[in-house]
């Protein structure tokens, strides 16, 4: 028996996986231990025999239930293969972009780890919408810890009014979504265009640092995390929010000119 959700969404209705996810859960509950290792070690989404990584949670999180250890290893295994492939890599360089994705990748599966190891005490609703859509549920650990990440590290320099033309023209490659990595390579640059968007108001500061990411603002496939979709607002929104911010930004950084 596939046991239901309990946490409840603020309007008092519960938590439900969608419909393909607990027809699936269903069937392949009905596997012996070993088949189900192997159909939940494919990495493949286009497999036929792929497993979500929700089902993967489930049964990691039921294994609770019949004390095997043994089985609960090896699907933690795989679980946290996931959870790592869903996270930035950090680079090999070890340059301070590279460092800050390396604490947002040990902060995410860090919290993720700690969650999974209360509901193996004790079970553990925060959990659910894991098991619900866990894609998005990871996207929102690293939003949070990133945010995080750049509040620690953008708080030490303060803005002031002098700059060069190498700082403005990266926040002019900001503003044509050219940027790349190395652009905020320089520590002391990129604490004070850090520190600039945590200033802005919530909804551009967040769409910024979403922006810096790599996020799409629209896509035409559902699948496709976007920043509307993070922010839960229209693709006209975000476009609004990125405009403001980044008139701001310049205007910060280009001191004297006309806007």
């Amino acid at each position: 028996m596939i046991i239901p959700l309990t946490k409840r969404r603020k309007d008092g209705t519960p938590y439900l996986r969608p419909d393909n996810i607990e027809a699936l859960l269903q069937a392949l509950a009905d596997l012996p231990r070993d088949e189900l290792l192997e159909r939940t070690s494919i990495r493949d989404r286009k497999d036929p025999l792929y497993v979500p990584t929700e089902c993967v949670l489930h049964f990691v999180r039921a294994s609770r239930r019949d004390n095997s250890d043994t089985g609960f290893e090896r699907l933690y295994r795989i679980l946290f293969e996931r959870v790592l492939c869903a996270l930035p890599r950090a680079e090999t360089s070890g340059n301070t972009v590279s460092l800050l994705k390396e604490r947002i990748r040990n902060a995410v599966s860090d919290r993720f780890v700690e969650l999974l190891a209360k509901d193996r005490h004790e079970p553990d609703e925060r959990l659910d919408f894991f098991e619900v859509r866990f894609d998005l549920a990871i996207k929102r650990l690293r939003l949070d810890a990133q945010e995080r990440a750049w509040r620690e590290e953008g708080r030490s320099d303060p803005l002031d009014a002098d700059t060069n033309v190498s700082e403005r023209e990266a926040v002019a490659a900001i503003a044509e979504d050219t940027f790349e990595a190395n652009i905020l390579s320089d520590p002391h640059f990129r604490d004070r265009v850090y520190l600039a968007i945590d200033n802005l108001p919530p909804e551009q500061s967040r769409t910024m640092h979403l922006l810096m990411l790599g996020w799409p603002t629209h896509s035409n496939d559902p699948a496709v995390m976007t920043i509307a979709k993070a922010l839960g607002c229209s693709d006209r929104s975000v476009r609004n929010y990125r405009e403001r911010a980044l008139k701001t930004l310049v205007a910060l950084f280009n001191p004297g000119d006309d806007q």
